[in-house]
């Protein structure tokens, strides 16, 4: 049951506040809501498995343990926790029908759903810089991007998301929210918050507008910056092969870049009142369950490195457990034959 509070409004009297939400997510019949929650399960296993693989290889293959691989890494971990954000909570509701969310809980997953969505922004920018230092300064390169300089550009890429989430979720906390208390979507999106607002909201749209400008567009516009200069050197190398493999260098990361700021820039970079929740959803879908699955494939396909020190990987984990099955195989043998041998003897 969903709680209201009626409390006294000096202007329009008595005014009915909630304490919780309801999602209403995919308004659709019942055998389709079981066939979505298959497939968004099926894809979020995948996702999960997925970027834990690349972590992982990245970690075990010392080969991988360059600048470009440790950002991967990061950015790996970013998808899992981002969609981790949505998904779970949105399946409980497409399977059990539970779709109440507290207003704590609901704040607390738009925080983090912008403030992993935006470090992901800053991280992108750090690949492209170093994508660029790579290309256009290969011999400074392992002087410029050391360790140490990794891991400060990484966790500033961390930190500079979560903060700057930070003063859009505390302005939305101190909103009050009127019934009805639906959420046209299937998690806390900043417009159908700001939809059920009592009070105005003009200014915070504004602030939130300006500040979704500056990420969104200030790290796109620096990665774009990065890649000019990568293009432009990649077209001084004289021989066709050399302009190839130094482009196959950031192919990968150029694809994920396409796709992640195309469906991005569509959904934040516009006035709320152009905003259609049922298209929303779709796209929605797309960077919160599809993006996130499509990322490590892009990686692993379109990189030579990371095909083979996967496959090396998937090589060793199979000796290995064919190792520990023929041991333990070869232990039940030897007490099969002790047994026999004791039996023969009595």
């Amino acid at each position: 049951m969903v709680q209201v509070k009626i409390m006294s409004d000096g202007e329009h009297g008595n005014r009915t506040f909630a304490s919780k939400f309801i999602i209403v997510g995919f308004e659709v019949v019942r055998e389709l809501q079981i066939f979505l929650f298959a497939l968004f399960t099926t894809m979020y296993i995948l996702t999960i498995g997925s970027n834990m693989m690349i972590i992982t290889v990245v970690i075990l293959t010392r080969t991988l343990h360059k600048p470009m691989y440790y950002f991967l890494s990061n950015f790996s971990f970013l998808e899992i926790l981002y969609t981790t954000v949505t998904v779970p909570k949105m399946l409980v509701a497409l399977l059990t029908e539970e779709k109440t969310i507290s207003v704590p809980n609901c704040l607390a997953q738009f925080y983090f759903l912008f403030g992993l969505g935006a470090s992901e922004n800053c991280l992108l920018a750090v690949m492209a810089y170093d994508r660029y230092v790579a290309i256009c300064n290969p011999l400074r390169y392992i002087t410029i991007m050391t360790n140490k300089t990794s891991g400060h550009l990484a966790t500033g890429a961390w930190v500079s998301g979560m903060l700057a989430a930070l003063p859009p979720a505390l302005w939305i906390s101190s909103l009050s929210f009127c019934t009805p208390n639906k959420i046209d979507h299937f998690f806390c999106d900043y417009a159908p918050l700001l939809k059920l607002s009592c009070q105005d909201t003009s200014v915070g749209e504004f602030t939130f507008l300006v500040m979704a400008w500056s990420v969104i567009l200030g790290c796109c516009l620096l990665t774009v910056i990065s890649y000019i200069c990568i293009i432009h050197s990649i077209l001084r190398i004289p021989s066709t092969e050399g302009q190839k493999k130094a482009f196959n260098t950031c192919a990968s990361h150029l694809t994920v870049v396409s796709i992640f700021y195309g469906t991005v820039t569509f959904m934040y970079i516009r006035p709320n009142s152009n905003i259609r929740f049922a298209l929303d959803k779709v796209v929605s879908i797309f960077y919160c369950v599809v993006t996130p699955l499509l990322n490590p494939m892009i990686y692993s396909l379109r990189n030579k490195e990371v095909r083979d020190a996967l496959k090396k990987t998937l090589i060793k984990w199979k000796y290995a457990f064919g190792e520990e099955s023929a041991a333990k195989a070869n232990t039940r043998s030897n007490k099969d034959i002790g047994a026999i041998k004791s039996f023969n003897l009595l």
